[in-house]
């Protein structure tokens, strides 16, 4: 049997992600993302009581996983297919979509702020603990491998957060940013998007104005 050496075959593989996406989602500089529902609660969470929603789970991962591979600088619409819904659901599932992505982009803020204030501890704690090893230089070896076993740990943490952490927590915070001033409108039927100028312009308008509204 001839031997096949499909790890080298898998290494030559070539991503088509750019292509497909302009395929699936971009048109006209606009990212619209397509969700098909035969359910109000295939959005709203059955669980949820009026005037207390929240999105299903499963929903906001769909949306956010196609999001998250869209070119930032692509402005978000959610283009939600069905033909049953009142208008007060369709106003419901707007506000509520709205409201539950802002709350996540407040907590991703959140949570940047906290990390940068570590980041600021650590910068201080390094700047300390490389004091101390100066001022230690006629101490025993002991106390020295203290404050060395601090400065190194301090560092590490530092090297972490810029390179790693940072980075996704920035990424985050864009993404979350993104989705809370997200577009979303209703169609009886697919149709390919086709963004006039004049439509453009307001989409534009509509979503910078959300984007000053986020909380």
């Amino acid at each position: 049997m001839k031997k096949r050496d499909f790890t080298r075959l898998f290494d030559r593989k070539k991503s088509h992600l750019d292509s497909r996406i302009k395929r699936d989602y971009v048109k006209n500089g606009v990212a619209t993302i397509f969700c098909q529902i035969s359910d109000y609660h295939d959005v709203i969470t059955a669980y949820s009581v009026k005037n207390h929603e929240t999105v299903n789970l499963d929903f906001i991962e769909y949306v956010r996983g196609a999001a998250a591979v869209i070119p930032e600088e692509c402005p978000l619409v959610l283009n939600i297919i069905e033909n049953f819904l009142s208008k007060e659901e369709q106003e419901t599932i707007r506000q509520v979509i709205r409201d539950d992505f802002a709350y996540d982009f407040g907590m991703a803020e959140q949570e940047e702020n906290r990390q940068w204030h570590i980041f600021i501890f650590m910068v201080i704690g390094m700047i300390i603990a490389g004091i101390l090893l100066l001022l230690t230089e006629t101490l025993d070896e002991v106390p020295r491998e203290i404050f060395f076993i601090l400065f190194w740990f301090v560092g590490d943490r530092l090297f972490e957060y810029i390179f790693l952490t940072g980075h996704e927590l920035r990424q985050e915070k864009r993404l979350a940013g993104r989705l809370a001033s997200i577009k979303v409108i209703f169609s009886k039927t697919y149709e390919e998007p086709n963004y006039t100028e004049q439509e453009l312009d307001k989409l534009y308008t509509e979503i910078a104005q959300t984007g000053r509204e986020i909380p």
